[in-house]
């Protein structure tokens, strides 16, 4: 081998242990931000799931309560103009959902079909009474309001009764119930929301621990720290972003299927606390990937050359 040959061979040797290195490398960070786009996008996403049932909480609970009933009876002699006029003045309330007038015959028919024998021919005459079956707004569902109603109505001469006596022990229930769930889901957001952003903490310290070397080299070479921290910044930025963005097609994706299956409570109709939801999921990502990575770049800037390699 003549001396010219060896050393194109030498070179060309170099050249190629240095290419694969350089290319190991560039594997090795996509690798790392893909890991820290995909941990960011999965705490996002649970945060982004417990979020969304804290904001419909409310739409929840109240879509029972509204299933609730009370029933006004009517008496024998009650005209129909009274009971019509009557229903349209407490369908004008805030405190009415809907109503539903239901006469004795209709009653008389309806119980024969659940019971499965004529109790009229029985008894020889139709025991019920006209009623009217209210369905309050949910915020209006509870004991004390229900029972002041219930007072008010039976001022009318008539009105033989007011009747939900059998909801009574479900609506005290179920309002204690609501308050323990509420003070739970909070709790567990809060907590949440701190191993959030020590999770992605964690995964940023790592990634930004294998530049230790190079911003070393750079503070040595006489950058300011402001200026090795900047593209740092503006990486986690668009981690922070993509980590987001993946966490919220997921999050809607889940949505759309349980606005499917549960179409009566129309989650993807409420735009406003959609726009909390996504836009609390995008500026919590964001906000936890740059408050990281500042922290992050602060400690490695501030360590000693010693201390790099431990």
């Amino acid at each position: 081998m003549t001396k010219d040959s060896s050393i194109f061979f030498t070179f060309t040797k170099n050249f190629t242990v240095s290419d694969y290195f350089e290319t190991y490398q560039k594997r090795r960070l996509i690798s790392a931000n893909i890991s820290v786009v995909i941990s960011i996008a999965i705490v996002l996403f649970l945060l982004g799931a417990l979020g969304f049932f804290l904001l419909n909480s409310k739409k929840i609970t109240n879509h029972f309560k509204e299933k609730i009933t009370i029933t006004v009876f009517f008496k024998d002699d009650a005209k129909l103009s009274e009971i019509k006029q009557f229903e349209k003045k407490i369908k004008l309330s805030s405190q009415v959902k809907q109503t539903k007038f239901i006469t004795k015959k209709e009653a008389a028919e309806q119980l024969k079909k659940d019971i499965g024998e004529d109790f009229i021919k029985f008894l020889d005459f139709n025991p019920l009474q006209d009623n009217l079956e209210v369905n309050l707004n949910g915020d209006y569902v509870n004991a004390q309001k229900m029972d002041s109603l219930k007072q008010n109505w039976e001022k009318y001469k008539f009105i033989s009764e007011v009747n939900y006596e059998y909801y009574k022990p479900l609506i005290k229930g179920l309002n204690h119930n609501i308050k323990k769930l509420s003070v739970w889901i909070f709790s567990i957001s809060a907590v949440f929301l701190i191993l959030v952003f020590l999770l992605i903490n964690s995964a940023i310290r790592l990634s930004l621990y294998n530049k230790r070397f190079a911003i070393k080299t750079m503070q040595l070479v006489g950058a300011t720290k402001s200026f090795i921290r900047r593209p740092f910044l503006i990486k986690a930025f668009w981690l922070g972003f993509a980590g987001a963005l993946l966490a919220s097609i997921a999050l809607f994706l889940s949505l759309y299927y349980l606005d499917r299956y549960f179409s009566e409570f129309r989650f993807l109709k409420d735009y406003k606390l959609l726009t909390i939801l996504f836009g609390g999921v995008f500026l919590t990502g964001i906000l936890i990937t740059l408050v990281s990575t500042f922290f992050a770049t602060r400690r490695l800037l501030n360590m000693h050359s010693d201390q790099l390699h431990f």
